[in-house]
C-alpha cells in the first residue's frame, strides 16, 4: 500500500483548514463559566479520541459570540497543550459549536476533504509513532507543552482517501465492539447494585427463608483487628506484607508485595488468613472502607499494616457475607459518615468498625446464600471485564498494524 510521509500541517493547510491555539487565560476566566451555556472543551475533557462530556465547563451566550473563532467544528481534532501532551480528541456532530478551551490546541480541517479522512489522522495520531513523536517533541523544563509549530510538524503517514476509509471503518467495528462490552457492564453492575440494596438489608429475602434479622455491632459478628505500622528497622525474617495498595474494590491485587523483617511473635498476630476480610483504614473519603476478602492462594502466609483493618468471621458468620456487606457499606457511604476526617484523608479506626451496628441474618445459611448469588454476579461482571480487555487489547493492535500499513484492507480502487 502506498502512503504518503507528510505532515499534520501539511495535511490540514491542504484542507484549507488551519491550526490554532485555545483562547488565552486573560480572555476567559473561572468566573465566566455557567450551569448552563455553551461546552468549553478543557484537556481534562480530553479523552481517547472522545470528549468526555461529564463535568464539562460552560460559557454564557456573551463569551459564546467572543470567542466565536474558537467555535469547534465536525473532524476537528483537539490537544492538550501542556502535560499530557498525547491526548487528543475528535469533534463529533452533536459537539458542533462547542467551543476549544483555554490549555487546548485545535487541528481544523477545511472542507477540502477529498484526499483527507479526519478521522483516520485522528486514529493514526494515536498510534505509537505519533504518541513517541510528540512526547520527544513537547517542550518545557518540568512539564511538556505543545505548540502550532510542534503540531505542524507532526509527521503522519497518509494512505489513499480508500485506505483511510477502509482503516476507519474496521476501527469504528472495533470501537464498537468495546462499547458494547462496556455496556453490559454497566447493566452488569446497576442489577449488581439492586441486588446489594435489596439481598443485604433484607427487603427482600431468598427463597426458603424465613428467619429474623438482627441489629448486631460488627465485633458481635467477628474479630478486628488493626495491621502493624511498617519498620523497615525491624528484626526476623523477610515477611510478605499487605498494604492499602493492595487492596482493592473486591479483590487482592498480590503482584506488588512488599516485604519486610517481622519477628514470629509480630508475624503471627498481624498473619492474614484465607477468608479474612481486608478494609482500607486511610483512605481518601470515597475510598476508605474499601475491601475484599483474601481467598487467593499467594504460596505463603501474608501479614498487613497498619492502615488496614482485618475481620476475621466467628464461627455463625459468613466471612463472604460480610464481605459483601462491608463492600455495600463503602458504596453507600456508611463507612466515610463514621470515619473521622482530615484536610486529605478520612480515617475508619478498628473501634468505629467493631461498634458500627449493621443488621445481619441470624442465620448463617441465609448469609452464605446471599454471598453465593453477589458472588456469581461479580463473576459474571468479570467476565465482562476480561472480554473487555481483551477486546481493547485487539483493537490496539488492529492500530498497530493498521496504521502503519502491515497490514491492509481490501479496498475498491477508484477508476483513474
Amino acid at each position: 500500500m502506498h502512503a504518503e510521509s507528510t505532515t499534520l500541517g501539511e495535511i490540514v493547510i491542504r484542507t484549507g483548514g488551519v491550526i490554532q491555539t485555545g483562547p488565552f487565560g486573560s480572555q476567559l476566566h473561572a468566573s465566566d463559566y455557567k450551569l448552563v451555556g455553551t461546552p468549553l472543551v478543557m484537556p481534562i475533557n480530553l479523552g481517547d479520541n472522545e470528549i468526555v462530556e461529564k463535568g464539562i465547563a460552560r460559557v454564557g451566550d456573551w463569551d459564546a459570540r467572543q470567542l466565536r473563532r474558537h467555535a469547534l467544528r465536525e473532524g476537528d481534532i483537539i490537544f492538550s497543550r501542556r502535560g499530557d501532551v498525547g491526548r487528543r480528541s475528535i469533534v463529533r456532530a452533536g459537539q458542533v459549536g462547542w467551543l476549544c478551551g483555554t490549555g487546548c490546541l485545535a487541528a481544523r480541517f477545511g472542507s477540502n476533504r477529498a484526499t483527507v479522512n479526519p478521522e483516520y489522522v485522528a486514529h493514526y495520531l494515536g498510534s505509537r509513532p505519533a504518541q513517541v513523536w510528540l512526547q520527544d517533541n513537547a517542550v518545557g523544563g518540568t512539564m511538556p507543552n505543545l505548540n502550532t509549530a510542534i503540531l505542524s510538524a507532526l509527521p503522519v503517514r497518509l494512505p489513499s482517501r480508500a485506505d483511510q476509509d477502509a482503516v476507519v471503518a474496521a476501527l469504528e467495528d472495533a470501537q464498537a465492539a468495546i462499547e458494547h462490552i462496556k455496556y453490559l457492564i454497566a447493566k452488569k453492575k446497576e442489577i449488581k447494585q439492586a441486588a446489594m440494596q435489596q439481598l443485604l438489608t433484607g427487603r427482600t429475602r431468598l427463597q426458603g427463608f424465613e428467619g429474623t434479622w438482627e441489629y448486631r455491632r460488627v465485633t458481635e459478628m467477628g474479630d478486628v483487628l488493626a495491621g502493624k505500622a511498617l519498620n523497615v528497622s525491624g528484626a526476623g525474617a523477610l515477611r510478605p506484607y499487605l498494604r492499602t495498595k493492595n487492596v482493592l474494590d473486591g479483590r487482592i491485587e498480590l503482584e506488588d508485595v512488599l516485604w519486610m523483617p517481622m519477628t514470629d511473635v509480630e508475624f503471627e498476630r498481624f498473619r492474614i488468613e484465607i477468608g479474612d476480610v481486608l478494609l482500607n483504614e486511610g483512605q481518601s473519603l470515597e475510598l476508605v472502607g474499601r475491601c475484599s476478602i483474601y481467598s487467593s492462594e499467594f504460596g505463603t502466609p501474608c501479614a498487613m499494616q497498619n492502615q488496614l483493618l482485618r475481620f476475621r468471621a466467628y464461627p455463625a458468620t459468613s466471612p463472604e457475607f460480610a464481605a459483601h456487606l462491608f463492600r455495600y457499606c463503602q458504596r453507600t457511604g456508611a463507612f466515610a459518615a463514621i470515619a473521622t476526617k482530615t484536610t486529605s484523608v478520612a480515617h475508619l479506626g478498628s473501634s468505629r468498625l467493631s461498634n458500627l451496628l449493621l443488621r445481619w441474618p441470624a442465620d448463617r445459611r441465609e448469609q452464605a446464600a446471599i454471598a453465593e448469588v453477589l458472588s456469581d454476579m461479580d463473576t459474571e461482571i468479570s467476565v465482562h471485564e476480561i472480554r473487555l480487555d481483551k477486546a481493547r487489547a485487539l483493537k490496539q493492535g488492529m492500530m498497530q498494524q493498521l496504521l502503519t500499513g502491515r497490514t491492509r484492507l481490501p479496498v475498491k480502487e477508484s477508476a483513474e
